[in-house]
């Protein structure tokens, strides 16, 4: 493991030093590509660099213990030498879960898809109460959001909303949302209290890059239609949505949130894009591994992966078995404990394949 580490740490200062030089720094595009090679190996190199101070630890405190006579320098170099050993420890493992592979989309944004599913207007209701929730999240965490085509419902839920999600790190935060969400709650229309099951279907693409798609302009059929829903005469009158049919797979696109059709058309293509990409990565993936399936799911849209419970404020998350009594604080937007217990979960999974294959 310390043979591969230390390559990355020559190159950590060997990048260090490239930034200085008076050709990269004339080039803002070369400094931005060896900037981002330095964060995506600096936590690793860091974090190696500390173990071996702590290795270093360890041998001066067993030098002091074994060449000293002085009983309270012997006890201080005890403290020094425990406190370093458990340093090693800790820091071992942490080594071992930066050295796992990283998924190339997690710095990417993400198109967010959330339908309505088993339930009618209640479901569609609670589209409208996951997308309030993610909205907010992605404000928490400083992201922008832009909605690119919704389909309301009279009582103020979406049957769909497709939203983008811009910022750094995105996806690797959205992932694991991706899946079916079921709440249980009593609805508004139910004159006499009982409780109703009914769920959500979310879908998290991360956004496509032009270079790593071609997408053949004859296989596109593109339609235009009048936008529905609120915006007044204007959208009524203008024929500014756009459709677009991705012929070879059928796969269809709507936009009808901007007025103008360039910018609709624009965000359709991402999202047709995007959609492409990850059906192109799950085959792969799936061709990959067809014996392997990760503990923790962050595609798969037929798997229940979580339950609102609100009658008892509970969110359940049935892929690691997380039970938190914080539902509204988490519908407020507060999606951090429950991100980052699927993240360690994740981690620890890969971890234990990644043993087990060595």
């Amino acid at each position: 493991m310390f043979e591969r580490i230390e390559i990355f740490d020559k190159r950590y200062s060997e990048l260090g030093r490239r930034l200085y030089e008076p050709s990269v720094a004339a080039d803002p595009a070369e400094y931005q590509k060896l900037m981002k090679e330095i964060k995506s190996i600096e936590e690793l190199v860091l974090t190696y660099r500390d173990y071996k101070k702590a290795v270093q630890t360890e041998r001066d405190s067993l030098d002091i213990l074994n060449d000293n006579s002085d009983a309270e320098l012997k006890e201080l170099a005890q403290l020094e030498l425990d406190e370093a050993k458990a340093q090693q420890e800790e820091l071992s493992e942490k080594l071992k879960l930066l050295l796992l592979p990283k998924d190339p989309n997690d710095e990417r944004n993400v198109i967010v898809e959330i339908r309505g599913g088993a339930g009618g207007e209640e479901s569609a209701l609670f589209s409208a109460v996951l997308f309030r929730m993610y909205t907010m999240y992605a404000e928490k965490r400083g992201y922008r959001v832009e909605v690119v085509n919704e389909n309301p419902t009279e009582l103020g839920g979406y049957k769909e909303i497709s939203f983008m999600i811009e910022g750094e790190g995105a996806y690797s935060r959205f992932k694991y949302e991706s899946g079916v969400h079921r709440v249980q709650r009593v609805p508004e229309t139910e004159s006499q209290g009982r409780v109703h099951t009914s769920t959500t279907t979310v879908a998290v693409l991360p956004e496509a890059e032009d270079v790593e798609l071609e997408i053949d302009p004859n296989d596109l059929k593109i339609d235009t239609f009048r936008s529905s829903g609120a915006g007044g005469q204007h959208i009524n009158k203008t024929s500014s949505a756009i459709r677009i049919t991705h012929i070879p797979t059928g796969t269809v696109v709507e936009c009808q949130d901007e007025r103008s059709q360039y910018k609709n058309k624009d965000k359709a293509l991402k999202v047709l894009k995007s959609r492409l990409l990850k059906e192109k990565q799950d085959k792969q993936a799936s061709e990959i591994a067809a014996d392997r399936r990760s503990q923790v799911g962050t595609g798969d849209r037929s798997e229940r992966i979580r339950t609102y419970n609100y009658p008892q404020g509970r969110l359940t998350d049935h892929r690691i078995g997380l039970t938190l009594y914080k539902l509204e604080e988490i519908l407020n937007g507060n999606l951090d404990e429950v991100i980052d217990a699927l993240i360690t979960a994740d981690r620890a999974e890969k971890l234990k394949e990644s043993m087990q294959s060595q």
